[in-house]
């Protein structure tokens, strides 16, 4: 007898959101490589005859779920029930069903505003489901909306800490658009027709969807409720009946998603809303809804509504900024990693990581990867690649092209390398620029002939266009998380146009608020990379003897390459502070730096690389909490004191430094400028305090993600790697 992953348990009938949200766990559990098996339950409040939604007929006929015989048991990880509706009688037929843990999704609310029981009473529903399927049943409200509902109607019941939310598939919903659809705005709605999921007072209704020349109204499904309540079909009205277009092309129809509803139903979560936002369309929606859907949504009443529409409509670029500001809420909040995550949570953890489907070709491979970094502040995106290429397989042939002016470093390290002027060398305006990496990214590619392109920096255009100028490559986009909360959303948009994303890990990644890509089916996640690994340091007494120092303690200060904020200011306080503690000074000196470190009387300045090669000679680093210097440190076990470099654009060095300090690994100066300063580095030079900080580093440690990413790359699919 098999043991599926995970069970689900509902009436897989109904039309609207029960359905879709079953579709979208179970697609995500398909691309996990997860089992799924379904177990159909009729709901007495069903039409007999009604055949199973589209949504799961399609899945099932796909292989991505097994439908459950109703004469044979089910042995299972997880067992997810859904729709309490079905439980408001007893059950005819009892289904067999052994599960490690189950848990109810309370997908709908007992009643509404006016009649808290209307849909179903709570505790006939939890006895009845205890009875089946044990007492050890966890309740799970799929909203806040919904939790508090039941809560008025039922005090003492006993639900999780956290909502069972719904998922999407951004990627499956987003349309790239280009301008609005017509020459006057289009506002719609979409859902199954229910008299309560329009507004009860007709001038609502006109308000929230006006009758106008200067705008259209398209809704599809129920919008023959509205006609009613209205009394006639506004002429500028298209209205077209539920199932007769796919919601994903009806929303490329419209501008603007508008939705408002009877003012005693309670929606549950108010899955066309999340779909509109994944699909780029502003949702304009009543205040009741943001603890759902927080700032990703415009909020206001009906009588709002035409304002808020030509205030958009007039801004295209306030309008692009409130789609990407809601795809980036979508994807993160609710994609389909957050399952995968509350899975794995349970014990159920993917069996692969998701990969996209490869392109065809000739079977004998010429294995040549072209590797593409930014210039960037420092050398962290340089330094990845450098990481990854050092150890992929021999018969993988590595090209190095990069705008960092640390060129000369790679070539160093034995890479064939080619430089590439960034934009702020060549002092170039944006479409020369574009039109120049484009060109520079084509003659590269026909110079090495590379199978594979992977590409550590943002998707400037020339990227995105040299992607789409060469299909026949595989194009791999290596992005590194932990960006700044509220930015980043056009980057992550641009970066669809990659058939592959590796994300290098972090070691504080639940502290990362910024936008991810890690819920996409083409993510693959490896652990923090590095470029040495812990057995290339030099011992000690090597490192000491090689940098000069005596046995007196040591202190390094790596504050970056000094190319965004000024890292003179602290440099004499921290100097000072630690001389007079004993501590001898090394300054590591960035080889992209653009001005020279300032000089301190008695401190050696190095300038080498890399210089993590000798972190065993230091008692104690300060240092900027960039990618690479972060995870060197921890990851080796050096007691350090972050200063975060608060002035760049995307990368979280604060949060970053945060959550180091926070996890008792290092200490954090987040405010260098105040006597914060002298105050941590009082602790730092605390034997004691060094010794807790490397025994936590200890216990907190990371494989190194670079021999993770080279496996990875390498063993893509065999038609991956082409003939040129």
């Amino acid at each position: 007898m098999p043991v599926f992953d995970v069970a689900i348990l509902s009436d897989f009938r109904y039309p609207g959101g029960t359905s879709a949200s079953i579709a979208a766990e179970v697609h995500a559990q398909a691309e996990a490589a997860l089992s799924t098996v379904l177990v159909h339950v009729p709901s007495p409040h069903q039409p007999r005859a009604l055949p199973f939604s589209p949504r799961i007929s399609d899945l099932l006929r796909d292989g991505q779920a097994t439908l459950a015989r109703a004469d044979e048991p089910i042995t299972c990880k997880l067992l997810l029930v859904r729709q309490p509706r079905i439980f408001t009688e007893d059950l005819a037929v009892r289904p067999e069903i052994n599960a490690e843990r189950t848990v109810m999704v309370l997908n709908q609310a007992p009643g509404d505003v006016g009649n808290p029981s209307r849909y179903y009473d709570f505790a006939a529903v939890r006895d009845r489901v205890h009875r089946y399927f044990g007492a050890d049943v966890q309740w799970a409200p799929i909203s806040s909306q919904v939790r508090e509902l039941l809560l008025r109607a039922e005090p003492g019941a006993r639900l999780t800490s956290t909502d069972w939310h719904e998922i999407i598939d951004v990627a499956h919903w987003w349309r790239d658009r280009d301008g609005f659809v017509g020459d006057v705005p289009v506002i719609g709605r979409h859902g199954r027709g229910d008299p309560v999921k329009w507004p009860l007072d007709p001038a609502e209704i006109h308000a929230a969807y006006p009758e106008r020349d200067d705008v259209r109204v398209r809704v599809l499904g129920g919008g023959d409720i509205a006609v009613q309540r209205l009394g006639h079909k506004p002429a500028n009205w298209d209205v077209v009946k539920f199932g007769a277009e796919e919601p994903q092309e009806f929303l490329r129809t419209i501008d603007f998603f508008v939705y408002f509803h009877d003012p005693d139903l309670v929606e549950a979560f108010g899955r066309t809303i999340l779909e509109a936002m994944a699909s780029g369309v502003p949702v304009i929606i009543g205040e009741h809804f943001r603890p759902t859907f927080a700032d990703a949504a415009l909020y206001g009443t009906p009588q709002d509504v035409r304002r808020i529409v030509a205030e958009l409509y007039a801004d295209p670029a306030r309008y692009r900024e409130v789609v990407g500001r809601a795809r980036e809420f979508a994807e993160q909040r609710y994609g389909h990693q957050s399952h995968l995550t509350r899975l794995a949570d349970a014990g159920i953890s993917s069996r692969l990581s998701p990969v996209s489907p490869r392109r065809t070709g000739p079977k004998t491979p010429k294995r040549r990867v072209l590797m593409v970094s930014d210039n960037g502040a420092g050398m962290g995106h340089l330094s990845r690649l450098m990481a990854i290429a050092r150890r992929l397989p021999g018969d993988v042939e590595t090209v190095i092209a990069t705008q960092s002016y640390a060129a000369s470093v790679a070539h160093q390290e034995g890479f064939l390398t080619e430089y590439i002027p960034s934009r702020k060398a060549l002092d170039a305006a944006q479409p020369r620029w574009t039109a120049i990496l484009r060109a520079r990214l084509a003659h590269l590619i026909e110079l090495h002939e590379p199978t594979v392109v992977a590409v550590d920096c943002l998707p400037h255009p020339g990227v995105v266009e040299a992607v789409r100028d060469h299909p026949e490559l595989v194009w791999v986009w290596v992005r590194r998380a932990m960006w700044q909360r509220g930015v980043g959303a056009d980057w992550i948009t641009q970066g669809k146009v990659f058939d592959h994303v590796l994300e290098p890990g972090e070691f504080g990644d639940v502290a990362d608020g910024g936008p991810t890509v890690a819920d996409r089916p083409n993510a693959h996640l490896v652990p923090p990379i590095t470029f040495l690994d812990e057995s290339e340091l030099l011992d000690r007494e090597t490192a000491k003897k090689e940098l000069e120092l005596d046995d007196r303690p040591a202190v390094l200060l790596q504050l970056g390459a000094g190319n965004i904020n000024d890292i003179s200011s602290p440099i004499a306080r921290i100097c000072a502070h630690l001389s007079g503690h004993g501590f001898q000074l090394v300054l590591a000196e960035s080889t992209i730096a653009t001005r020279p470190m300032p000089r301190v009387p008695g401190a050696k300045v190095v300038k080498i690389y890399p210089v993590s090669r000798y972190l065993r000679a230091f008692d104690l680093t300060v240092s900027a909490a960039g990618y690479n210097s972060f995870h060197e440190q921890i990851g080796f076990a050096i007691p350090t004191v972050f200063l975060p470099n608060t002035a760049t654009r995307l990368d979280d060095q604060v949060g970053r430094a945060r959550f180091a300090a926070a996890t008792g690994v290092a200490l954090t100066v987040e405010d260098p400028a105040s006597g914060e300063l002298e105050q941590v580095l009082d602790q730092a030079v605390r034997p004691e305090v060094r010794a807790g900080l490397a025994h936590r580093c200890r216990e907190l440690t990371f494989t190194g993600g670079g021999a993770a990413a080279a496996s990875w790359l390498s063993s893509l699919p065999e038609n991956t790697w082409r003939m040129a």
